[in-house]
């Protein structure tokens, strides 16, 4: 329901390579780390934001979406699902084309804030399970 296969692989394929990683820091531990790893070997430009705004994966880091400098077209969010909701918002603020909530993370009231201000969604779905399947 929150994310059918036409509108993952549009997102992943059409709406553009560069993806704002909500939630990204240099800790290999979390699972941002590794996605962030698979997007870029699929071709992906990953900028990480997060608070101490690090360096990751020979990126540059952010500490807000409204920090990035330049257009960004998904953005992919890794943090609890009481804190997703105003990272949609910021993505909408932002331009953004598409709001990927990650596996676990799921909020029914901003998939239809950000749905209604037109962007593309996905929730409680992983881009690096998805990304592979398109072949």
């Amino acid at each position: 329901m929150y994310g059918d296969e036409a509108t993952i692989r549009r997102i992943l394929t059409e709406l553009g390579d560069t993806w704002a990683v909500v939630g990204l820091s240099t800790n290999p531990l979390r699972a941002a780390y590794g996605v962030a790893e698979v997007l870029q070997r699929f071709g992906k430009r990953v900028v990480p934001v997060h608070p101490k705004a690090e360096t990751v994966h020979g990126e540059r880091g952010y500490a807000s979406l409204a920090d990035i400098p330049f257009d960004v077209d998904v953005v992919d969010v890794f943090v609890n699902s009481d804190l997703a909701g105003a990272v949609a918002d910021e993505a909408v603020a932002k331009g953004a084309k598409a709001v990927w909530f990650q596996l676990g993370v799921v909020d029914e009231a901003a998939y239809d804030r950000t749905r209604a201000a037109g962007l593309e969604m996905v929730m409680n779905h992983c881009p690096a399970i998805e990304i592979p399947r398109l072949g």
